[in-house]
């Protein structure tokens, strides 16, 4: 297996600390400039490094600090592509988003001026050398802008339909792909929540409401990552992040992988898959059985970021087991579920819980991989 995942990896984003959600909400009330809010947003960083060090990582992220939500801050500097209100939010269990969508406005490029690149290079200085860390980078996988793309919200006069904007946003996660290598990176995952949704007859229907052909549509977007994916440099690794949802501790969709399994993880030229099988919504391990021989590792969800209930680590170890009679065990790894802090309003638990958390996954994987 690849270095990277590690053995004791993260899907990325981490409870927002009290001193960043102050800066936050001084920059949004205007006793705060933006030089203040990003030395703030740069402290809460560089400590978040450290911690990340501390507790046994060799992955680092920067949490998704500076960002409010983990996919709507990446689309909304797309040229072409805007974040508008909406009449609704995205519904979870129990509770609803703030009311936000895209809308595809003009010809869809990725702008090289993107503030991600700046975050990246934050990220970089703030990881040095000197913790031996390697920098890990999130954004949301195209799919996802696809999936949640609503009727009548393509008003560029450039598109007629759904289908015409994929060349652009192919072309345009792939400059991205560039652009992220050039300024240092080399390991960088695309969160997705479609798959997890394509596994859910309930989202499925609510897909075909929005317009969208389900027919196939595993197919059409295995071929849409594999056009991103295609001549990224060898030591550039790509990840994705399987995910049903994660806001408030809350969840959106139910349903085994088996339906999408063969295209995400056989035909998908991703270098690692984190899935989320903290519950029985994600079924059992069978559809592992689709990932090939080689180098291609699956990441295993199995302690939750929605509770800070603490996992028994002679439970984890069995189900590592479990998962290892239908994929080589030198092709898995471990990790939370999901990130901590989707959103800025973050999960509901304690940083302690969450930090706890994170030293079960490092040490029960020290254990497992010895």
């Amino acid at each position: 297996m690849s270095t990277r995942p590690f053995r004791a990896d993260i899907v990325g984003s981490f409870l927002r600390p009290a001193a960043l959600k102050a800066a936050r909400q001084s920059h949004a009330d205007g006793r705060l400039d933006a030089a203040g809010l990003r030395a703030a947003e740069d402290a809460a960083v560089a400590d978040l490094v450290t911690k990340q060090a501390d507790a046994g990582l060799l992955p680092a992220t920067d949490g998704e600090f500076r960002r409010s939500w983990w996919h709507f801050d990446f689309f909304d500097f797309l040229e072409g592509v805007d974040i508008v209100e909406l009449d609704h939010g995205i519904q979870f269990r129990g509770v609803q988003t703030k009311p936000r969508g895209v809308e595809i406005s003009g010809p869809i490029r990725f702008d090289p001026a993107h503030p991600f690149l700046a975050h990246y290079s934050a990220l970089q200085e703030a990881v040095g050398g000197s913790t031996g860390a390697v920098p890990k980078f999130t954004i949301p996988a195209p799919t996802v802008l696809d999936f949640r793309l609503e009727p009548d919200h393509i008003i560029a006069k450039e598109y007629d339909g759904r289908d015409a904007i994929v060349d652009d946003l192919v072309q345009a996660y792939r400059d991205a792909l560039a652009a992220f290598y050039d300024a240092g990176a080399r390991y960088l995952q695309l969160d997705d929540t479609a798959w997890a949704y394509l596994c859910s007859e309930t989202e499925l229907a609510k897909a075909r409401e929005r317009g969208i052909v389900t027919d196939g549509i595993a197919e059409r977007y295995a071929d849409v990552l594999n056009r991103v994916l295609a001549g990224k440099p060898d030591d550039l690794v790509v990840t994705t992040h399987v995910c049903r949802g994660n806001f408030r501790s809350t969840w959106i969709s139910s349903g085994g992988y088996e339906p999408v399994a063969e295209q995400l993880l056989d035909v998908v030229d991703y270098d690692g898959y984190f899935l989320e099988y903290d519950s029985d919504r994600a079924g059992g391990f069978e559809p592992l059985r689709y990932l090939p021989q080689g180098d291609k590792a699956v990441v295993l969800g199995l302690v939750t970021s929605k509770s800070g209930e603490p996992e028994d680590p002679a439970a984890v170890k069995r189900r590592i087991d479990e998962a290892a009679a239908f994929a080589p065990l030198e092709q898995l790894a471990l990790s939370p579920q999901c990130g901590f802090a989707s959103t800025e309003e973050g999960n509901v638990l304690t940083e302690d819980e969450q930090w706890a958390k994170i030293r079960s996954v490092v040490d029960i994987a020290a254990d497992v991989w010895r």
